[in-house]
């Protein structure tokens, strides 16, 4: 069995200090030396590993402390920040305070404001509201006045066109009675035609002697060639007026007075009139004494029977009352 130096070298020392050492003294103690030896060894290898684990350690204690470093020089730099950020929040709080007391009396404002726009607002709908309701009314009565103009120029046409009818009616009636008096014009007669009506004017002596309410037998023929022209027409309204002059005829008997002369002259010629065809339905008598004179110099003319002859207006008036 080989020993270690060592061993050799404390069982000499020992060989020495005790004197003579048995063989199983020497075993016990190489037993116990093996058992050191290991524990030696283990000790070594642990030594080792502890080393390994310090350094280790100290690395990470090394890291750590500037981790550390690191962080207390975050720490402070994040410190003064938030130092700044808490000023900054302080100002800003100050400073939205003010803002918000602004903004307050700001918004009442505003809201006066808004309020009075929308005020405006309301009324100026509402305005114009009432303008369009009073502009849709207008549109409306502008339509209905339209029609209405349209309906009256239709009844003006109408109206025109009857007046174009009577005037034609009564120049063509002027013209048959003007041919067929044309042997009494050199003696007081005479025809025209006015507004659509035709006068035949007869003076008094073609009729009456002086004062008289008999008509001569001259006058009767004229009456007569006038009612061949007139009976044989339809649809005539006839007046037969009396007219005087001014000298007063005073009389106890009939005619006692100028209105009754004239009275009755006119219904002498409608006498004559209607017994040589004249329709009586067609006929009125009036009477005008002196006070429709035509000359006022030249009483002659003034005493005279006027025949007014116009065409029936009946559709005419029916027309006109006709309602809008």
């Amino acid at each position: 069995m080989t020993y270690p130096a060592p061993f050799l070298l404390l069982l000499a020392s020992f060989s020495i200090l005790s004197g003579c050492v048995s063989l199983k003294q020497f075993d016990a103690l190489q037993s116990d030396y093996d058992t050191l030896e290991i524990k030696h060894r283990q000790l070594t290898l642990e030594g080792q590993d502890g080393e390994i684990d310090r350094r280790e350690l100290a690395g990470r204690i090394n890291v750590l402390t500037q981790a550390r470093e690191q962080l207390v020089a975050d720490t402070i730099r994040l410190g003064r920040r938030v130092a700044r950020a808490e000023s900054d929040v302080k100002r800003l709080r100050e400073l939205n305070d003010v803002l918000t007391s602004e903004s307050t009396s700001k918004m009442a404002a505003i809201n006066d404001e808004n309020r009075a726009l929308l005020e405006d607002l309301s009324r100026i709908r509402k305005e114009l509201q009432d303008q369009e309701d009073a502009l849709s009314a207008l549109s409306r009565d502008l339509e209905r006045r339209q029609q209405e103009l349209a309906d009256r120029s239709l009844r003006v046409e109408e109206l025109e066109g009857l007046l174009a009818s009577r005037d034609a009616a009564a120049e063509a009636l002027r013209s048959q009675l003007a041919a067929a008096l044309l042997g009494f014009a050199d003696r007081g007669l005479s025809v025209e035609q006015r507004n659509g009506k035709v006068y035949v004017s007869l003076e008094a002596q073609l009729l009456f002697p002086s004062g008289s309410t008999t008509i001569n037998t001259e006058g009767q023929q004229a009456l007569r060639d006038l009612a061949a022209v007139i009976s044989n027409q339809s649809q005539l309204e006839i007046i037969v007026e009396g007219h005087t002059d001014t000298d007063q005829l005073r009389s106890p008997s009939i005619p006692r007075n100028n209105w009754e002369l004239s009275v009755l002259r006119s219904t002498a010629v409608i006498e004559i009139l209607t017994q040589s065809g004249v329709d009586p339905i067609a006929l009125s008598a009036a009477g005008r004494s002196e006070y429709h004179p035509v000359d006022e110099d030249e009483k002659a003319r003034n005493r005279r029977i006027e025949i007014i002859i116009a065409p029936n207006l009946d559709p005419l008036f029916e027309l006109i009352r006709q309602p809008e």
